[in-house]
Formats: structure tokens, sequence, C-alpha cells
């Protein structure tokens, strides 16, 4: 690429690493469901209707404008359009994209802390959840599409799931809203979720509790190596999470040995090409992006890491998976932009 369209890209990179702080604002304001509850509105409405201040209202009300997501009439008045409501409003729309500038504004604030263990190797110290809470980018998605579409489109596990008694472990689940859907997809399971994280696990019972399914999802902040059960399950699933575990040979091999007989072991995560390509399509641009700021630092620091980071291709997948003592593993064919279903045996 010659001088000056490089400098050009990195001049839209930068508006565009500015527009998702305002993104960002927006959402903990609270701007733009106020804009899609209460329709067109002036700066010193919204700004009344939001408790924040006028002046700085405007200018993100402008911002906004200029940039395409609101618009404006003669006389200052904004609008949010109804087409772009699902993407900055509707929280259960599978479109909702306001929650990962929340991830973006907690590993902006170590990125000093990264230049140095970028040297050393080690491991930077755990982002904060506060002041924002964990982000919920996957939650739309879950209840939208894991229950209802990616589940039923492998005919045997959706036909085990949908028989009483059914048994599901969700290793690495969050804020709980993967064993949420499923739970609320196939009424007859029950599903244990476990994360490491304890605040995580928190807000998975309360969000259980207040999604109705609080009698057939039990959360447990503990690592799937712990789980012991005098009943097996008929599906272990990993979303997204096996590049982020330091030992994820191990998390493979518990998840074979917690299987009922004819179980299965599924695991989404990202989906790079097969080989490395430079350059590259977008939505490995993406992937490496959060390697570098997140992903792999939190592998760090372990000799023994198996230091994975978030481009997991098809070949190291089954690498670790035959290392873990599975002698098959299937890609499904199950369709998404952003993610990859292995099916393991």
């Amino acid at each position: 690429m010659e001088p000056t369209a490089l400098a050009g890209k990195l001049f839209e990179d930068i508006t565009g690493a500015l527009r998702m702080y305002a993104v960002y604002l927006g959402e903990r304001l609270g701007y733009y469901r106020a804009l899609a509850e209460g329709g067109p509105m002036t700066s010193a409405e919204l700004a009344e209707r939001t408790g924040t201040h006028e002046r700085y209202t405007r200018e993100w009300l402008e911002h906004q404008a200029s940039c395409g997501l609101l618009t404006v009439d003669g006389a200052r008045v904004f609008t949010l359009p109804a087409e772009h409501v699902p993407v900055l409003a509707d929280r259960d729309h599978v479109l909702y994209g306001t929650q990962p500038t929340i991830d973006l504004v907690r590993v902006a604030r170590r990125l000093a802390e990264l230049v140095d263990v970028y040297r050393t190797g080690e491991a930077p110290s755990p982002i904060p959840w506060e002041p924002e809470g964990r982000s919920t980018s996957n939650r739309a998605t879950f209840l939208n599409l894991l229950g209802r579409e990616w589940l039923p489109a492998i005919p045997d596990v959706h036909k085990r799931l949908s028989e009483g008694g059914a048994r599901v472990a969700d290793i690495a689940c969050g804020l709980g809203w993967s064993s949420i859907a499923m739970a609320l997809a196939y009424p007859l399971i029950t599903v244990d979720g476990l994360d490491l994280d304890t605040k995580a696990i928190e807000a998975a019972r309360r969000n259980a509790r207040e999604s109705g399914v609080a009698g057939r999802v039990t959360f447990s902040a503990m690592d799937a190596a712990e789980l012991t059960s005098a009943d097996p399950y008929d599906v272990v699933i990993i979303i997204e999470a096996l590049h982020d575990m330091t030992h994820p040979v191990d998390t493979l091999r518990t998840a074979r040995g917690l299987l009922a007989p004819g179980g299965t072991v599924l695991v989404v995560d990202t989906k790079p090409g097969e080989e490395f390509t430079a350059p590259g399509p977008l939505v490995e641009q993406f992937e490496y992006g959060w390697s570098l700021v997140a992903c792999l630092p939190a592998t760090m620091g372990d000799p023994a890491s198996a230091m994975t980071g978030t481009v997991m291709r098809p070949a190291t997948m089954r690498k670790y998976a035959e290392e873990a003592g599975f002698s098959d593993v299937s890609i499904l064919p199950i369709e998404s932009d952003t993610w990859r279903f292995y099916r393991l045996g």
C-alpha cells in the first residue's frame, strides 16, 4: 500500500475507533434507548430525559448525526432511524451491537501494562469489571439462535435434548445466557453452568431467576476439572472459550470424561481460515485484534500454557482434541459468519 493510502486508512481507523467510544457513551448514558422509546428530540429534551448535561448531549447528538447514526432536521431535532434501532437500542435483537464497545473501553485501560508484558512474556493483571460490569455481547445471539437454530441443526442432539431427563454441562458459561437459552428452548433438560469468575456466576444466577429457569439451571464458580457428578451429561458444550483457556487439552479431557454413553461434546469457537493468509479477511483481522489485547494475554505467564490466542484454526482444534483422547473432530454445517461448530467424538 502506498504511503498516502496507508495514512488515509489509519485516519479512517482512528475515526472509527472514536465512533465506537461515542457508541459506548450512547449505550452507557441511555441515549439510544431514550431516542428509541421517546422518538425525535432536541438536545435539551434528550438531556432532561436521561439526566445528562445539555452541552455534552448536544455534542454527542451532532457527532452521531455527522456519522449517519442519527438524522437531524433544520430545527435541530434528532431522530434514531427505525432501521438503526435493532443495532443500537434493542437488546433482544440478534443484531444488537453496542455491547462490544464496553469491552473496547475495558481493554484500553490496560494498554500501557500490555506494553510491559509484551516485553516480559508475563500475563497482565485481570481487567476489573467495574464500573460497567461485563458486557452482554452474546446474550441476544444465544437467546435467538443457540436453542432455536444451532442445536436443532444437529438432529440426534436435538432429539436427545427434546426428550425427558437430558443433562447439559455448559463449560465457561460466563453470565449464563447460553445455559439459559438452552433451558428455554428445551424445557425438559437441566443445565449445569460452570465458570471461574465468581461475579459472573452471581450474575448468571440472577439472570436465570429473572428468565424463569432457575429451577433447571445451576451455576457454579469452579473449574470443569473439579466437576464430579453421579450422573453423566448428554451434552457438554464449550462456547467461545476454549481459545481463552490456559490448558485447553485438560478441559477437553475432562469434558470427555463427563459424557454419558452416546453423549456429545460440542465446541463453538472462532472461525479463522484453515491457513494463515496476508492480508487476511476482515473477520480474521477482528479476531487477531482481540487476541492482541485480551485473549492471548489472558493465557500468558504460565510456561505450560497452550498460549492459543483468539485465532484458533481447525488444525489446532484437532490437535487439542486428539491429545485429549478424542478420535474424531467434525466441523458441523451450521451457518455463521464468525463462529465454527465442532463436534468431538
